[in-house]
């Protein structure tokens, strides 16, 4: 399949970004053909991503990969006077800056709009923290998961008589760092269309409140408790959870009222479509217990394959997977979920690939860079000459990586 047109091809954005939240949004912008440019600090080995273990080794791992792909590295002390003339530079010739740092440094580090706007008055400043920048919490650090314990997610998640149990994924961080490429896309088209741009602001606990979404207003209307139900079950949708088969696990859901009779013909139980205790959604919901002892027994005496045949496309299912089972199903090969991605030293490096398809084609990606590889040319497309460049590097202001 030929390469396709990336979308955002003209759009120029610095980032200063650590871990998983910033990167993971942006690394969303670069495999859309953003020029990203990541900038690192090589005094302290570059951005921490580098170094999560297990699989690090040099100044790489996999993790960084995961989130680096299709950006530009440069190596710059921020903290000196030089560099941060030298970031200045680059605001001028770019759209945006993203930052990911605590809510207290953006203005310390002179990386908001108060500081870069006379410089380039259309310039757009996004900043990911972990709790805002105008709170009592400001200085705070935060990851994921004390956001997921703090706004209730441990309370929902797991079996009702298991500790409070978190998600398997940063789903924070990934949401977030989203949310940040979204603020950041809808400032660059504000600025272009009025000429200025402006500070906009997302943290992590802010995305990990507003997650709560349904729940939250059925609870702040209507007084509503949430729970954690038995096989990860639906709050109210009745049958919605998994089920034990012969050999495993099935995931199913009736959340459309046509589900539900399909369900029953593939189960060879038709009687039930109209049984009052499970005819319509309130009816199986004050009957949960009774649904989901009849479909216990039924599930259980058929492989989980065998109910697949039955089920698919007739209503939403699937196999409760493991990491494993789900990279190397059918379905995801089919979909090119996998991606493999040349490396300099590894060879290759597989990842899932970026979810949105071009015009039904898989966005093409370079593995992530090394430590200032792109230093260089950074600065000077900037209009720095070879001169300065050695002398900011004598300085220790910069550092030139390799350029594979």
């Amino acid at each position: 399949m030929t390469t396709p047109s990336l979308p955002l091809r003209d759009l120029k954005l610095i980032t200063i970004e650590q871990y998983g939240a910033a990167p993971f949004g942006t690394m969303y912008l670069a495999d859309l053909g953003a020029e990203v440019i990541k900038i690192e600090n090589h005094h302290s080995g570059g951005e921490m991503g580098r170094h999560v273990v297990p699989y690090s080794e040099n100044g790489d791992s996999l993790f960084f990969q995961t989130f680096s792909c299709n950006k530009k590295c440069v190596a710059l002390d921020l903290k000196s006077p030089a560099g941060h003339q030298v970031l200045e530079r680059l605001v001028g010739e770019s759209d945006a800056l993203i930052n990911n740092l605590r809510g207290d440094l953006p203005a310390k580090l002179g990386l908001d709009y108060a500081a870069l706007g006379p410089i380039k008055a259309d310039i757009v400043c996004v900043h990911l923290s972990a709790y805002g920048r105008d709170n009592e919490r400001a200085a705070w650090p935060g990851l994921d998961y004390v956001m997921q314990a703090e706004a209730g997610y441990l309370s929902m998640t797991g079996e009702p008589d298991s500790p409070p149990t978190r998600m398997g994924l940063s789903i924070v961080d990934f949401m977030a760092g989203l949310t940040a490429a979204l603020a950041l896309l809808a400032g660059v088209m504000g600025a272009r269309s009025s000429g200025k741009g402006q500070d906009y602001d997302a943290s992590l606990f802010d995305v990990a409140m507003g997650n709560l979404s349904y729940p939250a207003t059925w609870h702040l209307n209507e007084g509503f408790e949430p729970v954690r139900m038995p096989r990860s079950g639906h709050p109210s949708l009745v049958p919605s959870e998994m089920y034990k088969t012969a050999d495993g696990w099935i995931f199913i859901m009736t959340n459309k009222a046509n589900f539900w009779p399909r369900l029953c013909q593939a189960l060879e139980k038709p009687e039930w479509i109209d049984d009052p205790h499970m005819l319509d959604f309130q009816a199986r919901l004050d009957n949960r217990e009774e649904v989901v002892r009849r479909l216990e027994s039924i599930f259980v005496t058929r492989s989980t394959d065998a109910w697949l045949e039955r089920l698919h496309g007739k209503l939403p299912c699937a196999p409760v997977n493991d990491v494993k089972s789900a990279l190397a199903s059918d379905f995801a090969l089919a979909q090119r979920s996998v991606q493999s991605v040349p490396h300099p030293t590894r060879g290759e490096v597989k990842m899932v690939r970026q979810p949105i398809l071009i015009d039904g084609a898989v966005a093409p990606r370079r593995a992530a860079r090394a430590l200032g590889a792109d230093t260089a040319e950074i600065l000077s497309q900037a209009g720095y000459s070879d001169s300065e460049i050695a002398t900011l590097e004598a300085d220790d202001v910069i550092a030139l990586g390799r350029a594979e």
